[in-house]
């Protein structure tokens, strides 16, 4: 007998009908004699009606009020599945983060997770109930509700797996596993029977919608194998595991091509080459709460500097109001920039013990005269950004010179 957590997003349990179809999926793994926990998300579409409400109110309400509006929407979930489950004739019992509970920081809308207390789930379950808990959602240590932000569900069930020493955490969602790249943009992509937490750490940073990023960190760090799975539809879907697969002769090099299109690039000319030059430019941008990507800077003969930098596109108009007033705070030249980039890159644990990986990466794309704009390695992934009109002429191109497309049927 096995303890599983199972998570179901708001495309899975969108309607009463999907909810139903659900509770009949938990119960066929309860007959076979295992302890669920369920980890569900609001229906689809409600937490963005409980926003738009909200906003009818007031343009900037109160950051502790939006969560205990917001929150309302898992409560429906889960009181919905555990009464489906009842009516089939499985026990089952329901839960919020604050009941469980799930104890967070109080950063309202994007709370972190500090502890579990598992006492009240391993009592249930105990009991031979199936144990229903609200994803997205806890409680701080004065007793506010908080939320852990858009797709913090999934980190919900990977923080209960670790708590609870699940033997696996299955996270079902609207397709059946991990693939190399996005099958809408490459037909013959092929879906991943094992991916590492690494890799899969790198395809969630660098654009990959599957897994929130800080779940794949969480189950990184305790250790929870983790499974993406279709919500209805069989199959193995993808095991997100560690690293012990080194003797296996058939690892692939590259395991899979993230892309992202939520990319801006920003450029100062002329920046005076003196010591602590980037931080002038950097700080005032980490200042205003703006996260920053790749960097690249280049030296001229004439002792001054062009540097470069790329954020996300929401934060594009933000950036380069500050990059204009810092240009003219230390007497750099030119500020440009520009949204019509896209940033590619191949993932692998695979580069550790293959050179040439990266020059294999650039031959292919200079085959389709794409050029490089900027680029970024780490151990296990290069990143590149390009003109944004050629993503996916890129990732096509690059999922073929890696061997990573399926055979032709």
């Amino acid at each position: 007998m096995a303890l599983i957590v199972q998570k179901f997003g708001g495309t899975s349990v969108g309607s009463p009908e999907r909810i139903e179809q659900v509770a009949e999926k938990v119960a066929r793994f309860r007959a076979a004699g295992d302890d669920i926990v369920v980890v569900v998300s609001a229906m689809s579409g409600e937490t963005n009606r409980l926003l738009g409400l909200a906003k009818q109110v007031c343009t900037r309400p109160s950051l502790r009020e939006m969560d205990v509006m917001i929150a309302t929407g898992e409560q429906v979930t889960i009181a919905l599945l555990a009464i489906a489950l009842n009516k089939i004739g499985v026990p089952a019992v329901s839960f919020t983060g604050a009941q469980v509970p799930i104890v967070t920081d109080s950063e309202h809308g994007k709370a972190r997770i500090l502890s579990i207390d598992e006492t009240k789930v391993t009592a249930q379950l105990k009991a031979g109930k199936v144990v229903i808990v609200a994803g997205f959602q806890g409680v701080d240590e004065q007793g506010n509700i908080t939320t852990l932000g858009r797709g913090g569900s999934d980190t919900t069930a990977v923080a209960l797996a670790a708590a609870l020493k699940a033997d696996e955490c299955q996270v079902y969602t609207d397709v059946d596993g991990v693939y190399t790249t996005d099958p809408r943009v490459v037909s013959r992509a092929q879906r991943l029977e094992r991916i590492t937490f690494e890799e899969m750490l790198e395809m969630a940073s660098l654009g990959s919608k599957i897994l929130q990023l800080r779940s794949v960190e969480f189950a990184g760090k305790y250790n929870v194998p983790l499974r993406v799975l279709h919500s209805f539809q069989e199959g193995p879907g993808t095991l997100i595991t560690t690293d012990d697969n080194e003797d296996n002769m058939e690892q692939p090099i590259i395991s899979g091509i993230a892309f992202n299109r939520d990319e801006a690039k920003l450029t100062i000319r002329g920046v005076p080459d003196t010591p602590g030059v980037a931080f002038k430019i950097l700080g005032p941008i980490s200042a205003a709460n703006i996260d920053i990507d790749m960097i690249v800077q280049n030296v001229a003969q004439d002792n001054t500097t062009d540097f470069t930098f790329t954020v996300n596109n929401v934060d594009y108009d933000k950036a380069l109001d500050v990059l204009q007033a810092t240009a003219k705070e230390i007497g750099a030249g030119e500020v440009s920039g520009t949204t019509s980039i896209a940033k590619v890159s191949i993932v692998g644990v695979g580069m550790r013990s293959h050179p040439g990986v990266a020059s294999s990466m650039f031959e292919a794309l200079a085959k389709e005269n794409i050029n490089i704009q900027m680029i970024s390695t780490s151990e296990i992934r290069v990143s590149v950004v390009i003109d944004e009109k050629y993503v996916e002429l890129a990732v096509r191109a690059l999922h073929t010179a890696f061997g990573l497309d399926a055979p032709e049927k």
